[in-house]
């Protein structure tokens, strides 16, 4: 990660927006719980401390080198940052409705965006562009998260459009045919390829610290996926990684609400599922859940020393203390 060249670029959109600080922790901090002992992970007893309430959508949060951590509210059209006082400001304004976010090694800022459904760079200004709106002639439905590895290869999910609500008729059919839910890869050399075309709801997705597996969340599944990326970067064969505690049933069915996904030093891998942060060992053994006041969605290690976990979801933003640090290859 080129710290230099993001933290200009933030102090340039800083500038050009005048963002001003919108809370200071000292007025916002309060206890949202403690967690439970996970060996290696979290202490017993650990706070769980809110940040803030009130955001307008909560996801796709990210590391910056300067220890503080941006998240996108999708519904609000920004991208969000929260130093690390606790204070918040815009960091992005107009963000075509970012969801996922992960930087390359100079700086660039991806995200897949859903108002316009595509996946490109938002940031910083003078680079923004589309990278891929379509496959094949359709356009994606939801892109949903994403991750950048250390080549500048891009991963992303696009979960299919929202399903309506219990109760509502489906939504009108648009005009062009979507594609189908898929996990794509966009090439350093801008190439985009469908990799994965058989899970149901794709959300979340995230590469181990040797950037040897690929994992994808299935919201609608009871196991995080993993998938071996071979030497011509195709992908093996889909193995079930890890069951999710949070499979429970709903108003439509049964859902582990899996969504966002990070990785530690040690490889550890952590899941947003229903039942809270789940938590797994590089080979898939449970290891414990960090229980939260609302469901969440996605979550980062940010920091200095990456050791602060900030999770975030249902229009909140909460931060606890690990014993691991995220892991220090990649911003996410």
């Amino acid at each position: 990660m080129n710290k230099r060249s993001i933290l200009g670029a933030a102090t340039l959109l800083a500038s050009v927006l005048g963002t001003v600080a919108t809370s200071s922790w000292a007025q916002e901090k309060a206890a949202a719980s403690v967690a439970t002992a996970i060996p290696g992970v979290v202490e017993a007893g650990a706070r769980i401390e809110l940040i803030k309430e009130g955001f307008t959508g909560t996801e796709g949060p990210v590391a910056l080198p300067d220890g503080s951590l941006i998240f996108t509210e999708t519904q609000a059209n920004r991208v969000t940052r929260i130093a690390p006082d606790g204070s918040t400001s815009v960091f992005v304004e107009g963000s075509n409705g970012a969801n996922g976010l992960g930087f390359t090694s100079n700086g660039d800022l991806y995200a897949v965006q859903v108002l316009k459904p595509r996946v490109g760079i938002i940031f910083p200004p003078p680079k923004v562009k589309t990278l891929a709106d379509n496959y094949e002639g359709k356009p994606f439905g939801r892109p949903n998260d994403l991750v950048v590895d250390q080549k500048g290869n891009v991963y992303f999910t696009d979960s299919g459009a929202n399903p309506p609500a219990a109760g509502q008729p489906p939504n009108a059919a648009p005009a062009v045919e979507a594609a189908k839910p898929t996990v794509y890869r966009i090439s350093k050399q801008g190439e985009l390829k469908r990799l994965i075309a058989d899970i149901e709801r794709p959300n979340g997705i995230q590469l181990s610290p040797d950037e040897k597996v690929l994992y994808v969340a299935n919201t609608l599944g009871e196991h995080l996926l993993a998938y071996d990326i071979l030497p011509d970067g195709s992908l093996g064969a889909r193995r079930q990684f890890a069951k999710l505690a949070g499979w429970t049933k709903t108003d439509n069915g049964y859902s582990s609400g899996a969504d966002g996904l990070a990785v530690d030093e040690a490889g550890r891998v952590y899941v947003a599922t229903n039942a809270g942060i789940e938590v797994f060992s590089s080979k898939g053994e449970a290891l414990g859940q960090i229980a939260l006041p609302k469901k969440p969605q996605n979550l980062a290690f940010a920091g200095d020393d990456k050791k602060t976990l900030y999770i975030v979801g249902r229009g909140s933003a909460y931060r606890i203390a690990v014993q691991t640090p995220g892991f220090e290859g990649r911003a996410k």
